[in-house]
This record gives C-alpha cells, sequence and structure tokens, in this order.
C-alpha cells in the first residue's frame, strides 16, 4: 500500500538515476527493507509509508534496482526518542538555535538523504557539519603544513571517517558530484597524508 506513491516521491526528491549491482549490494549490505524493519518494530509498513509522504518520517535511503525500498535499521529511533513520529519535526528542530537552519535540516532529514551518515541525529548532523567545514577550512591556516596542523587535520579526518559511510556510485549521481568522503576524507589524505605513510605503505 502507497508503494507507488512513495516510489514517485523519492524520485521526485532523488531524480531518477540507475542502481548498479555493486549499488544494490553496498545498499542491501548496509541498510534494510522496510517491511523487515516494521515487523521487527511493530510498525503496519502501509502506515509507515503514509507517514513519510505526510512529512512525519524520512523518505527511504534508497530504493534498489527491483523497487525495494530500503531504510536505516534504526528508522523509528528519533520518533521515539521524540515521543512519537507526530512530535519528531518540533523535537529535531529544536536542536538548531536558529530556526531556518533547523527548518532547513528537518527537510533535509525528511528527503532521506543523510545516507551520508552511518548514525543520523542533530548531534551527529551538526558534527559533520563542523567536520567537514573544518577540514575544508584547514589549509588556509597559518601554521599549514606544520607537524602541528597534519596531526589536528588527521583528527578530524579520522573523526570524520567513522562518522560516515563508504556511498555508492548512485549516490555520486544523486547528490550530483563528489561525496564529503571523497573530498574531505580521501582527498585530504592523500593531499596531506601522514608523517612516515609513504614509507609505512611501500610508496
Amino acid at each position: 500500500m502507497y508503494e507507488q506513491e512513495l516510489a514517485e516521491r523519492f524520485r521526485r526528491v532523488n531524480g531518477d538515476h540507475p542502481m548498479t549491482p555493486a549499488d544494490d549490494a553496498y545498499v542491501t549490505a548496509q541498510f534494510a527493507v522496510l517491511e523487515e524493519v516494521c515487523a521487527t518494530e511493530g510498525y503496519d509498513p502501509g502506515a509507515v509509508r503514509l507517514m513519510m509522504l505526510a512529512g512525519l518520517l524520512p523518505l527511504p535511503g534508497y530504493l534498489r534496482s527491483d523497487g525495494v525500498a530500503m531504510v536505516p535499521r534504526d528508522l523509528f529511533a528519533l520518533a521515539e526518542l521524540a515521543g512519537g513520529p507526530e512530535r519528531l519535526e518540533e523535537w529535531f528542530t529544536a536542536h538548531w538555535a536558529d530556526e531556518g537552519t533547523g527548518r532547513r535540516e528537518w527537510e533535509a532529514y525528511l528527503s532521506g538523504q543523510y545516507v551520508c551518515l552511518h548514525e543520523v541525529s542533530p548531534a551527529t548532523i551538526r558534527r559533520k557539519e563542523y567536520l567537514t567545514a573544518a577540514i575544508t577550512a584547514a589549509p588556509s591556516e597559518p601554521d599549514a603544513g606544520s607537524a602541528a596542523w597534519t596531526a589536528r587535520l588527521h583528527e578530524l579526518i579520522d573523526e570524520l571517517d567513522a562518522l560516515v559511510p563508504a556511498f555508492t556510485s548512485y549516490d555520486r549521481l544523486r547528490f550530483g558530484g563528489p561525496t564529503s568522503r571523497d573530498t574531505c576524507i580521501d582527498a585530504m589524505r592523500s593531499r596531506y597524508p601522514r608523517p612516515g605513510a609513504a614509507i609505512a605503505t611501500g610508496a
């Protein structure tokens, strides 16, 4: 029930991009089938799809190539913390002092596109934003290139690495370019390697 409506909404938000076999394998390993999560948590799948369409719960993170809706295994965790899906928006947006920022983050959360975090919560969203901004700005710091700066940079990169997943080719299509892992982790580690990294890897 509501499968077609939800799929249409998903494609309006994310675009109609192909899922490769590798994408399907990644999503199947990292996420769960909507119906299976509902069965485990005691929710009716049709009612959950309707809540997604009504903007009470986020859209699925992915649609596999077979059309199956894939969601985080902790899909209902934030709603339960908030006291139910009807209270989730108020609870969620209250984590930002600026009302406009809270509203933008809520809309991003509802899109289902926070597949950029292993665990989605206001705290992890804010931390990821801080880390990506700090890493991006690091090359402009006065002591850039020093040993102390390199150590600080890699502490930030390592923390971000623990927060974000590997992503898929599909993600790069729907986001229209490289992911935060591409730009803030892989590229920065390559550009500013740890001291002795080339020796350790035999490069």
